[in-house]
């Protein structure tokens, strides 16, 4: 049976089609269009699927749509960064244009089904997908199933307070992890330390050539990172954590950030199993055409 995954982003929508075999046979990109408005995002998903269909005529195919946020029990997309979608019934919109109903998971819950069948956690029982962006979010798979949780709250690390009454964060609560463990926490630290923004490239590079408030900066995060990570170990120790995210192209964080992380396992001398991912910007898209087999 073929997969057809749908990944929607700020700025651009995504679909594939997989073959059984997980092979990627099509992919197409159009401009999502938030601007435009709700039912503008709605028609870009059904005129993706509609193009993905008619490249496999009339050949037995499921359907997932990987979107920012998550989709409540009744229907609505919650915490969305694409705004318009928010209290919208997003699935249920679609389906009545397109006449079939998708499987729905959130971005990192996709990333973390992409790599966990097809990528890096391959072959491993227990995988938990952490996305490093301008957030933090990840997704929790065991033996091939995703791990929603009673709450549909399975893999919401990013939102676990690390630094109680520290930055504030959009949830409404303080500390939390992805404020500091995210491309924009390391940006916002620099700026609190330096009084000026940089970019999270530059803060790296100056980091490399040894400069002060870059080094504090950085120190601090490979700190955090060790924390947040470890805590995932003594809670789940999982076979493979998997990192995405322009976050996890900083090369230190497989050297220095893995060596926090052990500090604080507990464990004498515990294996730590950290690894960069396989599709990059392709997961989110690959893992919604993967949804069916992991929901049932």
């Amino acid at each position: 049976m073929y997969k057809i995954g749908i990944d929607l982003g700020g700025t651009k929508t995504e679909a594939v089609i997989l073959d059984e075999q997980g092979n990627l046979i099509k992919r197409k990109r159009l401009p999502t269009g938030q601007d435009q408005g709700y039912d503008h995002v709605v028609e870009v998903v059904a005129d993706l699927y509609i193009s993905m269909r008619d490249n496999i005529g009339n050949a037995q195919h499921q359907l997932g749509i990987g979107t920012p946020g998550y989709t409540n029990p009744r229907g609505l997309i919650k915490n969305s960064s694409l705004l318009c979608l928010n209290g919208r019934p997003l699935i249920g919109d679609v389906e009545r244009l397109i006449g079939i109903r998708p499987e729905t998971e959130n971005d990192a819950n996709c990333f973390a089904v992409a790599e966990a069948l097809l990528g890096a956690g391959k072959g491993k029982k227990i995988v938990f997908g952490v996305i490093l962006g301008t957030g933090c979010g990840g997704g929790i798979v065991v033996n091939k199933s995703l791990v929603r949780g009673h709450q549909y709250l399975g893999g919401e690390i990013g939102h676990a307070v690390l630094h109680p009454g520290g930055r504030k964060c959009f949830c409404g609560n303080r500390g939390c992890i992805e404020r500091y463990i995210s491309g924009s926490g390391i940006e916002e630290g620099y700026l609190e330390k330096a009084g000026v923004k940089m970019k999270l490239q530059d803060i790296v590079e100056d980091y490399r050539r040894g400069d002060g408030v870059a080094t504090e900066i950085m120190e601090q995060f490979f700190e955090d990172f060790g924390l947040a990570m470890s805590t995932l170990i003594n809670i789940l120790d999982p076979d493979l954590i998997v990192l995405g995210g322009g976050v996890s192209n900083i090369d230190e964080i497989y050297t220095t950030g893995i060596e926090k992380v052990r500090n604080n396992v507990f464990k004498e001398d515990p294996e730590i199993l950290i690894a960069k991912n396989m599709y990059g910007d392709s997961a989110g898209v690959i893992g919604a055409a993967l949804l069916h087999d992991v929901l049932h």
